[in-house]
């Protein structure tokens, strides 16, 4: 009885917080999302007060970034709202399928992770408690375009919903908009560089990062633009820096400034898909020598790391990870973190209430962004965060410049933004070096082999597949199955001009895997990095390097791990810059592959809870 009269308080709770956020929701001032709901200029150094929720489809205007932050933004800010019982009611939750009252889904952006402490908050003020599945904000963003958001989420929050835009079009795909906090995308660039290179701070271009980098003088790390909204922003601000366009990109900027993209992108020593793996990276690399120079990032991320406050992840990645943060990374004092003069792209962190939401998400959400945009709410999150806030009464946190700054217009078609994304993938960046060791043991039945193969030849796809969704152009393509022992190790590299003969060969070795024998792990992870070792010597290029491993099962046969630890210990500093990425899969030992991770600087992605497909093209972002 005890435990129906628990249950039957929560509901009656949960129905009081619909009614008095659906009356609050109808004081909440909304404008319309669509193409040009992001025209702003130049931001004031005190950050005013953020744009209202935004609906509806409506067209764009090149975006600056003083408009966003007009004063007509302030009046939706002042109210609070809390609730009484200051508790959320779990009852009815089936995995996600099915949303409890009070709660609402959101597909997120995994670096804001770290707001876990304002959110939980924010739950307690409000009685909304958010339920994150964390992504990339480019292929968060092709997740709500596609429709496969829809009935599955309740709200996006991505870094920026620029891209979604041009994704989008004039679909309904968003209800409500509204920013919660703003981050630049800026360069952290370590004490020893900025004096071997003379540098004033508060005076560097983009045009002095690109002399330093083709001088020799300096080497980065920078997210993927594929998946990344941070690698995505920096490429916008590097093309228009190089191209000097004076407004939104055209294909004539991006023509204008592939020959020095190029160039550019030649010092990159570091990738990935998410911006908090790369500043972990960036931060493991400390030791060695040389080390790398600087990092493209979130200026929140670099001013995190500067001061020690960059929570680490779990070291897990895949669809349904929560990628939980754990301890604080090791900061790097010395950073120093330059906002080129030239130009940035900046985040503003919409909150978004997709069209499909139901009316109880609906209320959830208008009472969770009032809260969020409150000043305790967004003392915190500038406080914690390092993140701009979006309400004029809050003053950033110490350590954030205050000076204007230009903001750089995104492209202003979805065909531009995209052949600019083709053109990094398969023409500016360096290209990539990479062995998949795939377990084809015994226990690999033909269900198991069916998704592996599957998953693999999706990666093939064919010579007019999407940006990303395919081996890229001048990518090196090794696969070494094993069982007890490598059975074969077949390369193929895709060129630039008919890639189609390279892909069907990869497609044939892929179909012609077959089960068998026991596992042996770390025997083939040596294999793995005696072969790249051969490799980079008799190809004499520089490429980003990795190994993929895939495995159903423990190690039964062959070296162990305590042998395997020897063996990467004795490799030499180049070589043990390789990372290795295993994919949890079938009844894979998680403790085994996530030793094997961290022992090598790489990431475990999920495959269990998640698709084994999706675990593959995730992984893409890190090669």
């Amino acid at each position: 009885m005890r435990r129906t009269t628990r249950r039957l308080t929560a509901h009656r709770l949960a129905a009081r917080r619909s009614t008095v956020h659906r009356l609050a929701a109808r004081l909440l001032a909304v404008r319309p999302f669509g193409p040009a709901a992001r025209g702003r200029a130049a931001l004031p150094a005190t950050e005013p007060a953020a744009a209202t929720p935004r609906t509806g489809p409506r067209r764009r205007t090149p975006r600056s970034l003083s408009t966003t932050t007009a004063a007509v933004l302030a009046l939706a800010l002042t109210a609070g709202c809390s609730s009484s019982d200051g508790g959320s009611d779990d009852d009815g939750d089936d995995n996600g399928k099915r949303r409890a009252p009070g709660t609402l889904r959101v597909l997120a952006s995994s670096e804001l992770s770290d707001l876990s402490s304002v959110l939980k908050d924010a739950e307690r003020a409000t009685g909304v408690k958010i339920e994150p599945t964390w992504t990339g904000t480019l292929d968060g963003a092709q997740t709500v375009a596609s429709g496969r958001a829809d009935g599955t989420y309740d709200a996006v929050w991505l870094a920026s919903n620029d891209y979604l835009r041009l994704l989008t079009g004039e679909q309904k795909k968003i209800r409500t908009e509204t920013p919660i906090v703003s981050s630049p995308v800026a360069l952290g660039v370590r004490e020893a560089a900025v004096k071997r290179l003379g540098w004033e701070p508060g005076r560097v271009t983009w045009s002095d990062v690109h002399k330093a980098v083709t001088d020799g003088k300096l080497t980065y790390g920078m997210t993927d633009p594929v998946r990344s909204n941070s690698g995505y922003s920096a490429l916008i601000a590097l093309t228009s820096a190089l191209s000097g366009a004076q407004s939104a990109l055209t294909d004539a900027d991006v023509r204008a400034a592939s020959p020095k993209l190029r160039e550019f992108f030649a010092g990159q020593k570091l990738t990935s898909g998410s911006s908090g793996w790369l500043a972990e990276a960036f931060a493991r690399r400390a030791g060695q020598r040389p080390p790398v120079d600087a990092l493209i990032n979130y200026e929140s991320v670099l001013l995190s790391l500067q001061r020690g406050k960059l929570l680490g992840h779990d070291g897990e990645r895949g669809a349904d990870s929560d990628t939980a943060t754990t301890e604080p990374v090791a900061g790097i004092g010395d950073l120093t973190v330059i906002r080129p003069t030239d130009g940035v792209v900046t985040a503003d962190y919409p909150l978004s209430l997709l069209t499909s939401a139901d009316q109880d998400a609906r209320d959830s959400y208008a009472a969770l962004t009032r809260y969020l945009r409150s000043p305790d709410a967004q003392r915190a999150l500038t406080r914690e965060t390092f993140r701009r806030p979006v309400n004029s009464s809050v003053p950033p946190t110490d350590g954030i410049a205050r000076e204007p700054r230009r903001e750089l217009p995104f492209p202003g078609s979805r065909d531009v933004a995209d052949r600019l994304l083709d053109s990094y993938e398969n023409e500016l960046r360096r290209p990539s070096r990479t062995v998949y060791v795939l377990d084809t043991s015994g226990s690999m039945d033909e269900e198991r082999l069916g998704r592996l193969k599957a998953a693999l030849r999706k990666l093939t796809g064919s010579d007019d597949s999407a940006t990303g969704k395919r081996f890229r152009d001048r990518e090196e393509v090794t696969l070494m199955p094993f069982s007890d022992q490598v059975k074969e190790v077949n390369t193929h590299t895709v060129p630039e001009r008919e890639p189609a003969r390279a892909l069907d060969l990869i497609r044939a070795d892929v179909d012609g895997l077959v089960a068998g024998g026991d596992t042996a792990i770390y025997s083939s992870l040596q294999e793995a990095y005696r072969h790249l070792g051969e490799r980079a010597s008799k190809a004499g290029d520089d490429r980003f390097t990795s190994i993929v491993l895939m495995t159903d099962g423990e190690n039964t046969t062959g070296a162990k791990a305590g042998d395997f630890d020897a063996f990467y210990r004795g490799l030499s500093g180049d070589q043990r810059s390789v990372p290795v990425f295993p994919i949890l899969f079938g009844d894979s030992d998680r403790t085994e592959l996530e030793h094997i991770a961290d022992l090598t600087g790489g990431q475990l992605f999920d495959a269990v809870e998640g698709s084994l497909d999706g675990a593959f093209e995730e992984i893409r972002g890190y090669q």
